[in-house]
């Protein structure tokens, strides 16, 4: 692994949509995402997660976007998401993200057969063994269907290459949570970093003890996520919470809406941040009354820049 310092992988990472325009990549509003990211002040950008659509887009369109993030962001470290059915071309995007100068890869285990924990092991194995670049184990398991344990944690940290572990997000309260944290970290080394994921309730893991919040909607709305992530960790528990509480609206959203992918597409749609209809085929996104709501929501949170 590269000598990157843990404290990259630490504090707010956004996650961009990739915008489509007729099926094809929409170059130029990507690269006013990333941007307006790295103009905001995140501390990175994770291009191609799960929110950037990567399953979705073939090799040369993820090797492109990877290029298009790094090139626009400005100093801002970028992360290029890698994952793949075949090992073949996760280890080919983890060349590629290397190829672009990007500052780690993400990944997640993808399958159509169930994986064991033996084999996702073995993938982040080779993953780890084939490139210089950290990795950011993504356990993403409301999109991949595949359920971390701790031991696998564990296990996996003890890999050279791995940088950070993005767990999801849980309804738990700040105590609960931070016995949860406090479970994972006993078990990893403490160079490899903990991040929150779910963005409903990155407030209260930020509070528990995760050094990272991995966001979907920092990704298009990065200053009310920069003001829980800088509030959380200066040990503002109490403006933390209570700014992801204004923002209880959007999580709803989320939760009705079949989680936060059609939802942040409506509102960087909305706010003319991305064109019509900015989803892969067959996501068709929000309905024109999902919509309104979604605009509604927007303007009483005073959200629109």
């Amino acid at each position: 692994m590269s000598p990157t310092s843990a404290s990259t992988f630490a504090g707010l990472s956004a996650f961009p949509l990739t915008p489509l325009s007729g099926d094809v990549v929409d170059e130029r509003a990507f690269e006013r995402l990333v941007e307006r990211l790295a103009a905001a002040g995140v501390d990175s950008i994770t291009a191609l997660g799960s929110t950037g659509s990567y399953a979705y887009l073939s090799s040369d369109e993820r090797a492109r976007v990877a290029r298009l993030a790094v090139s626009h962001a400005g100093e801002t470290p970028v992360f290029v998401g890698i994952g793949a059915l075949r090992t073949r071309d996760v280890l080919a995007n983890a060349r590629n993200a290397e190829a672009a100068g990007a500052r780690g890869v993400l990944l997640a285990p993808m399958s159509y057969q169930p994986l064991t924990h033996d084999d996702v092991l073995e993938l982040f194995r080779e993953v780890t063994s084939s490139t210089e670049l950290p990795v950011i184990v993504y356990d993403n398991p409301g999109t991949t269907h595949f359920t971390f344990t701790t031991e696998l944690y564990a296990r996996l940290a003890e890999l050279p290459g791995v940088a950070s572990i993005k767990i999801p997000g849980m309804p738990l309260d700040v105590d609960a949570m931070r016995a949860r944290v406090a479970s994972i970290r006993a078990v990893v080394p403490p160079q490899v970093t903990i991040g929150i994921s779910g963005d409903a309730y990155a407030a209260t893991g930020l509070i528990a003890g995760c050094d990272a919040w991995y966001s979907v909607i920092a990704g298009t709305l990065p200053e009310p996520a920069l003001r829980i992530t800088r509030a959380a960790r200066e040990g503002r528990a109490a403006a933390a919470l209570t700014e992801s509480a204004r923002l209880d609206p959007l999580w709803t959203l989320f939760a009705e809406f079949g989680g936060s992918l059609r939802v942040v597409a409506a509102i960087a749609e909305h706010l003319g941040l991305a064109p019509a209809r900015c989803l892969p085929r067959p996501i068709l996104g929000l309905d024109e009354a999902q919509r309104a709501r979604v605009a509604d929501v927007v303007a009483d949170l005073g959200l629109a820049p």
